[in-house]
């Protein structure tokens, strides 16, 4: 009927489409998200790409490793402020390794645990033992008496290396370590006094080859086990998760695209290098893509951006907790004549967000988001303020990662009459979860290594009988374009006169008030009283809190229900590798004067703190006073 009838009539069409499911709502989104998803999705593109290469290959961390030494030997590798260590030295050390652990029976399979500070020394220890396919768990340095015994003892470990700052630690356990377990001992120089039965690492290594490797070793494989990353524990005995070549290669590869890095950048991280964020996504950058990374042995707020003008760094690795102490040091020369160019890390509270940007100059920040056993990795790479990453409304199946109804207490999916998980609509929280598929690396879920463990983080008939998906705990909320956000840990969130309070944001609030201190917030039980009223522990071991002023500007911040009816304020504080406050043993302890010496206080009807005496807990625990 020709283009007269035509044209109006496709107009109609478009116009019915906009007008109805999916709407114009979702081409005006579509639109504002594409650049962020197209970047995304190339990002992911070529990752795929490097892993089905080196799976291709068989290749594993020590093969892409020297592939990067063949081509820059003398280039630096890892920096600090005692050592410079080129591909080459790393290289040889690593060699050196193999083959004293070879010559001493170990072999493909074996499990041998290594507790060092950051040092060059420990990635080129782990390096080494993966060569003859030794299994390396990566020991927390904080940890001590209990907690350490079981971090050896889960991973079945047949050998323990740990340098001599470690000895007296080592020597406090060493008779409830089982017998087959071999010591031995890191010293700054060769010859000097071991404990007990342990061996001189430092004199077998003078003797041992560093040009070539055993040749008689069986070389791991592609999926094999590297390491063992262990979670910090914040909530009982630390678990041991199990990361595979392919993992850590998934891991590094994985930022590295998404932000964008560069051979030629120089990474600056003061993270612990065992867990995954200081020894994988920043130490991989060095092993596998060639790029120099520069350490610390002990994360400094002060010295933060003087240690990257330093080391020359274009890029700076942070955890959320490290942006607040660094916020709150005087201002410096160093705060503007670094080069940094891009932040990445995990945990950067939006309430310090633009103050931490706008005082450090940075251009770019990398928010990224996953547990090290995980296989629900997201980032968000376009500065959005808050957002921990995203899930694209255009192409949602690319990446399969969803947001499901769930308890928020207990974290257990809520099902539907057909029995099977539902999907959150836009703005309702819900928990993280992520599909699960076997013998892809950016979809398995190797866990832990307690298999009992481990199948407590599989849910099952998620949106499909038979399907598996991998369920984080985090309760998180996703925006009408798809950008995620952080809400809470399930089972962190209580309920108190009828609102849900979430921990997460109340700490951040607090902490920001109480002059960016370390905080965490919980759920109290009151006898005779709905709910959980909220406690916070503040750490102020000088007491510079002004108890009016926080007052004053808690209640600017936060709803009344939202404010901790319950202070204490710490004199001595645990903090985890991650700089994570433990809150299992605050909470036990609530805010009973009889069992607790620090000073506490309590919020009385007219909104005031007062002192929590004894004889105030006395007519709590009579219901003599009312909340």
């Amino acid at each position: 009927m020709g283009w007269t009838f035509g044209l109006p009539a496709l107009l109609v069409a478009l116009l019915v489409i906009l007008l109805t499911k999916p709407g114009w709502r979702w081409f005006y989104i579509a639109g504002a998200t594409a650049k962020r998803d197209l970047t995304a999705l190339y990002a992911y593109f070529k990752l795929l790409h490097l892993i089905k290469k080196y799976e291709k290959k068989n290749m594993t961390i020590a093969d892409i490793f020297h592939a990067n030494v063949s081509k820059n030997p003398d280039k630096l590798v890892i920096v600090s402020e005692t050592q410079s260590w080129t591909f080459r030295q790393l290289n040889e050390y690593s060699n050196r390794i193999a083959n004293v652990f070879h010559s001493h029976g170990y072999k493909k399979g074996d499990v041998v645990a290594l507790l060092m500070e950051n040092r060059a020394e420990f990635v080129g220890t782990w390096l080494g033992l993966s060569k003859i396919g030794v299994i390396t768990p990566l020991i927390n340095t904080n940890l001590r008496g209990p907690s350490l015994l079981h971090s050896i003892t889960v991973a079945k470990c047949s050998a323990l290396i740990y340098s001599e700052s470690f000895t007296e630690a080592i020597e406090f356990i060493l008779k409830d370590l089982p017998s087959n377990v071999a010591l031995y001992q890191y010293n700054e120089e060769p010859r000097t006094a071991v404990s007990g039965n342990a061996k001189d690492l430092k004199e077998l290594l003078e003797t041992a080859c560093k040009d070539k490797l055993p040749a008689s070793a069986e070389r791991p494989s592609h999926h094999d086990k590297l390491l063992y990353i262990y979670t910090s524990g914040t909530t009982g005995l630390p678990k041991a998760a199990v990361i595979s070549h392919s993992r850590y290669l998934f891991i590094a590869a994985g930022i590295h695209f998404t932000l964008r890095f560069e051979q030629k950048d120089t990474f600056y991280t003061p993270l612990p290098l065992y867990h995954t964020a200081g020894g994988i996504m920043s130490m991989g950058q060095g092993l596998l893509f060639g790029s120099t990374v520069a350490i610390r042995k002990k994360f400094s707020a002060s010295g933060y951006f003087a240690d990257c003008v330093k080391f020359n760094a274009t890029v700076a690795h942070y955890i959320g907790e490290m942006a607040r102490y660094i916020l709150a040091t005087p201002p410096s020369e160093n705060d503007r004549k670094h080069r940094v160019r891009l932040v990445f890390g995990n945990g950067l509270r939006p309430q310090i967000w633009p103050q931490f940007v706008e005082r450090f100059g940075i251009k770019q920040v990398g928010e990224f988001y996953g547990a090290t056993e995980g296989n629900a990795n997201i980032m968000n790479h376009d500065n959005t303020v808050g957002a921990i990453g995203f899930v694209s409304r255009i192409l949602p199946k690319v990446y399969p990662i969803s947001i499901i109804r769930a308890d928020p207490d207990t974290g257990e999916p809520i099902r539907g009459p057909d029995g099977l998980c539902q999907l959150c609509k836009p703005n309702e929280p819900g928990v993280f979860i992520g599909k699960i598929i076997k013998g892809n690396p950016s979809r398995e879920f190797l866990g832990y290594v307690d298999e009992k463990a481990s199948a407590k983080k599989i849910v099952r008939d998620v949106f499909k009988k038979g399907d598996m998906a991998f369920i984080s705990g985090d309760v998180l909320v996703a925006d009408e374009k798809g950008y995620l956000y952080f809400k809470d840990r399930t089972g962190d969130t209580f309920r108190w006169k009828g609102e849900n309070v979430s921990t997460s944001e109340v700490e951040a609030q607090v902490s920001n008030v109480a002059g960016y201190k370390d905080t965490v917030v919980y759920g109290v039980t009151i006898p005779n009283t709905e709910g959980r009223a909220g406690m916070a522990a503040i750490y102020d071991p000088d007491r510079q809190v002004d108890l009016d002023k926080f007052t004053e500007n808690l209640a600017k911040v936060l709803p009344t229900y939202a404010r901790p009816l319950f202070l204490r304020f710490l004199t001595k504080v645990d903090l985890t590798g991650t700089f994570k406050l433990r809150k299992v043993d605050l909470q036990k302890e609530g805010y009973d004067p009889n069992v607790i010496s620090d000073a506490m206080y309590y919020q009385t009807s007219k909104g005031k703190y007062e002192p929590l005496t004894k004889e105030i807990y006395d007519k709590i625990c009579n219901n003599e006073m009312r909340f």
